[in-house]
């Protein structure tokens, strides 16, 4: 999506820039999409199981959905793009706090060899259920995440954008 900006020189006319529009990704239907559709086609079933609009389903994903979503990037120490509300609560950040925080913090250090492993399984293997295992909030307070499912953010070219996961239950310890 684009939007114009005008712009006055001091002694010219008013010139018109094509700019892109920065869409937060917790708004972005085609996030959304991407989220839903590499889920679906590796697990063979939907993300979100009411059938809704993608506009809908975006919003109940981010506002509404019961259980925590989170999405990393790419990058070699990889970053959080998207954290649900039900994440942000649990993670205790905000959504500007969760997209800029390298995602093995998550997970305390003694923890992180064990995340790392089950990452590249996931890699290797395009997703896992059923994962368990120990994280930690922004204070500093661990809990227990169960029968999470991890997978790939594959496109429809199959171009990996990183890995998202579901965490349908946590408990504190």
């Amino acid at each position: 999506m684009l939007y114009r900006e005008r712009h006055r020189r001091r002694t010219g006319p008013t010139i018109s820039v094509e700019m892109p529009q920065m869409i937060p990704l917790h708004s972005d239907p085609a996030f959304y999409q991407l989220l839903a559709d590499s889920y679906a086609r590796l697990l063979g079933r939907p993300l979100v199981h009411q059938a809704m609009p993608v506009a809908e389903a975006t919003e109940w994903l981010y506002e509404h959905a019961p259980f925590a979503v989170l999405a990393h990037n790419t990058d070699p120490d990889p970053l959080f793009v998207y954290g649900n509300k039900a994440a942000q609560r649990r993670f205790g950040y905000s959504w500007a706090e969760i997209t800029r925080l390298p995602s093995r913090l998550s997970a305390e250090a003694p923890n992180r060899e064990e995340r790392q492993q089950f990452l590249a399984r996931v890699q290797r293997l395009g997703y896992e259920a059923g994962y368990k295992g120990v994280r930690i909030t922004k204070s500093g307070q661990r809990f227990m995440i169960e029968e999470a499912t991890l997978w790939q953010l594959l496109d429809m070219d199959g171009k990996l954008h990183g890995q998202a996961v579901v965490i349908p239950r946590t408990r504190d310890l």
